[in-house]
């Protein structure tokens, strides 16, 4: 019953999330061709796959189609870089055009690209290597990945996976080139002799007798005899290609369907009701101590602060008595507003981390509603960046108004610091991972133009935003304690072993994240291995549950830290829910041992690098959202 009623509600919110997903932005829309009509292929860089073998990923660099080892045919006018968005450059893609010649409706059985191209002895080493690590070639025909076809074999259902592979390791264990590849195109008719395409494969096969015979005449070869690059001599290789058309019903809106696949969707929803459980009871907890709690002596202190010393010296010297004979949290109602250690730091935090929490959830809400479609590439990074950017305001207001109230005095520091600290560690943090891809020449490296684009929005736009969101903040009037601050400090008892800093953040970190490490390891997964991750109806709800988590947990930790007596609560409140990100880097530990592989000392330098800058913006997002 209870797995019937799981599936019932997870169809129906399938269903009323389903009319965005064949929602585009503008700009995005159908190209419809005639029969004849050139259709044309781009290409795209080669990037580690899955080996087969042992089901790891064995390298994390990308390389250019048209590096010069892999001795790819080129256009002949050279190939020209086809225009691309801030976000798709940021995540690695390097689109070009290519001397594929397809035409709508015109099959071809086999063509060649070029002349014989020759691989001499470093360039064999070289793509045999990439070959043993399994690397994908990525092709772009009208915007659609080529793939080959899949079969999840729990659910036998179809679906495409992006690219192909350069070659494959045979039974001898020496690595084939595949030279030929046999490009079939799925057409949907939209009316008289206008077709559309909705779909690409492609079989890749190798062919060790293919030649170039002259006068538009090639012989492709056998594929029962494999083309083996040799390593002490040189190799000839001839590119081919056939190109098959086939009527499809699939309609243009829906084409990415195929590639968007989900294996065992009832993860995601048995995750999903295990974080809501974890949710409505820590919430209820919380609830039972603000009502039963904290209500009564709230309301009894205020009346308190009204009398005067002469009354408590008469009728109202029971309540005195009642104040004296208190312990735990009500000893210390005197301190608990009091500034904290660091507060410039702290409110820059907390500054930087609500310009985060709103950024994430804005961008998960769009990509929710279908604006950040998967055929408009790069569009998820860069309307993260631009987004990020827009909120600068927001991180500058809270930062100035927190600063404000815990009665900081340099506020030229804040002001300077909220744009530049945060923003400063990571871009320096990727920078210096940047320089790995360039001494690697990975085709991953982001420009130098592109930095210097990033570095234009960055003080251009957002610096200015925060300055005067900074600005705002400050004219405001800072937020007033509800009760008055003693002039001299209390001194605090030792504590328990659980209410210790890290015993207490290893305690309460693992709660948030629980409520996201099911859809972290599909995003790594997404993330290392190429795949299209769309399931951003889970990611909101794992979101909003992550959020209330680190609310919830915080206000629990905080009741019991004052109740020891300790009113030094800020720092601990923003670290320990923050906690999560230690989790999150150990996940990502976890994950290099049972999914990654690398044959590289720069490979581990990347991974552990990305992997503590994700950690550290983690600590920030989720260290913030305590305090909304």
């Amino acid at each position: 019953m209870y797995s019937k009623s799981l599936l019932a509600s997870g169809a129906a919110i399938s269903t009323f999330f389903s009319g965005a997903s064949a929602f585009y932005l503008p700009g995005v829309a159908p190209t419809t061709y005639k029969a004849n009509d050139r259709v044309e292929l781009n290409v795209n860089h080669l990037t580690p796959a899955l080996s087969d073998k042992d089901s790891q990923l064995h390298s994390v660099f990308s390389f250019d189609y048209y590096h010069p080892a892999f001795r790819f045919c080129r256009p002949g006018d050279g190939p020209k870089d086809v225009s691309e968005s801030l976000g798709s450059i940021l995540f690695g893609d390097r689109i070009l055009t290519s001397p594929f010649e397809l035409k709508m409706m015109e099959n071809e059985s086999c063509k060649a690209l070029c002349e014989e191209q020759k691989f001499d002895q470093r360039s064999a080493k070289f793509v045999n290597r990439r070959i043993w690590q399994n690397y994908n070639l990525n092709w772009l025909i009208d915007g659609l990945p080529a793939g080959q076809p899949y079969t999840d074999p729990s659910t036998n259902t179809d679906f495409t996976l992006r690219g192909f592979p350069l070659g494959m390791v045979d039974k001898d264990q020496k690595a084939v080139l595949n030279n030929h590849f046999d490009i079939v195109i799925d057409y949907h008719e939209a009316g008289s002799d206008k077709y559309r395409v909705v779909g690409v494969l492609v079989i890749p096969s190798s062919r060790s007798g293919s030649k170039n015979l002259g006068n538009g005449k090639v012989d492709c070869g056998n594929s029962d005899q494999h083309l083996l690059l040799d390593e002490k001599g040189d190799t000839s290789v001839t590119w081919t290609y056939g190109v098959y058309w086939r009527e499809s019903k699939t309609a243009w809106a829906t084409r990415w369907d195929s590639y968007l696949h989900v294996f065992d969707p009832r993860i995601h929803w048995f995750s999903l009701v295990n974080s809501a459980v974890i949710v409505v009871f820590l919430c209820g907890m919380v609830g039972a101590i603000l009502v039963r709690a904290l209500k009564k002596d709230i309301a009894r202190y205020n009346r308190l602060d009204s009398f005067n010393l002469d009354d408590l010296s008469g009728t109202n010297g029971d309540a005195e008595n009642d104040i004296q004979e208190d312990s735990g949290w009500k000893l210390v109602h005197g301190d608990v507003f009091r500034t904290p250690k660091n507060p410039l730091l702290l409110s820059v935090f907390l500054g930087n981390g609500s310009q985060l929490f709103v950024m994430v959830g804005t961008t998960i809400t769009f990509a929710l509603l279908g604006f950040l479609s998967p055929s408009n590439r790069g569009s998820l990074g860069t309307v993260m960046i631009l987004l990020y950017t827009v909120f600068g305001f927001i991180g500058g207001y809270i930062s100035a108004r927190v600063y404000k109230s815990f009665g900081g005095e340099k506020w030229k520091q804040n002001i300077a610091m909220t744009p530049i600290m945060i923003p400063g560690i990571v871009f320096a943090t990727f920078f210096l991972l940047n320089l790995f891809l360039w001494a690697k020449q990975s085709s991953g490296a982001v420009p130098f133009t592109t930095m210097l684009v990033i570095l234009g929005i960055w003080f251009v736009i957002s610096v200015p935003l925060s300055f005067a969101g900074s600005w705002m903040g400050f004219r405001h009037a800072p937020v007033q304690p509800p009760v008055r601050v003693n002039q001299i400090p209390r001194q605090i008892p030792p504590s328990t072993t659980y209410l210790r800093p890290i015993p207490s953040m290893l305690l309460v970190g693992i709660l948030p994240f629980g409520a996201i490490f099911v859809e972290l390891y599909f995003i790594m997964n997404n993330m290392w291995f190429g795949k299209v991750y769309y399931m951003f109806g889970f990611l909101f709800l794992c979101y909003g549950i992550m959020i209330i988590t680190c609310a919830a947990v915080t206000v629990l930790l905080v009741y019991f830290l004052l109740c020891s007596e300790n009113y030094h609560w800020q720092w601990r409140a923003f670290c320990t829910a923050g906690a999560s990100a230690f989790y999150v880097f150990a996940n990502a530990l976890l994950y290099w041992i049972s999914k990654l592989s690398f044959g590289s000392f720069t490979s581990g330098v990347l991974y552990v690098g990305y992997s503590l800058l994700i950690s550290f913006l983690v600590f920030i997002l989720t260290g913030e959202s305590d305090y909304q």
